[in-house]
């Protein structure tokens, strides 16, 4: 399965944006799927990963102003992203992988290629 984020784009502060993370291949169910983030110069971070369970669990820096989604009909996972800030700036990648409890395991062979988010008055 290949992934291509797409979405990004340059914002002013509070604005919104929305990704999409579309999944090629006959085949799509993964257990988990994740939308990470890297700003120039810091490591990779996660942002939120949603279950085969509709469970969805967010970092506490977007906790109330990102929305994660996926449409396995359409292979594809969404984050909508409120109430932008500047430290929101970066790439954003997506993943699929597992899951245990609330935490999340990346596949190491699924990352996608990224989109870059700009916040930036």
């Amino acid at each position: 399965v290949q992934l291509q984020a797409s979405g990004g784009g340059a914002v002013q502060p509070g604005g919104s944006l929305r990704l999409s993370c579309a999944a090629s291949g006959s085949i799509f169910n993964p257990r988990a799927m994740a939308w990470y983030r890297q700003a120039p110069g810091k490591q990779r971070e996660l942002v939120a990963h949603i279950t085969d369970g509709d469970v969805r669990i967010y970092a506490d820096s977007v906790k109330g102003r990102f929305t994660i989604s996926r449409d396995n009909a359409k292979k594809t996972m969404y984050l909508q992203m409120n109430s932008l800030k500047p430290e929101d700036t970066a790439t954003y990648i997506c993943n699929l992988g597992d899951y245990t409890g609330l935490y999340y395991f990346p596949d190491f062979d699924s990352w996608g290629q990224g989109t870059l988010v700009t916040v930036s008055s």
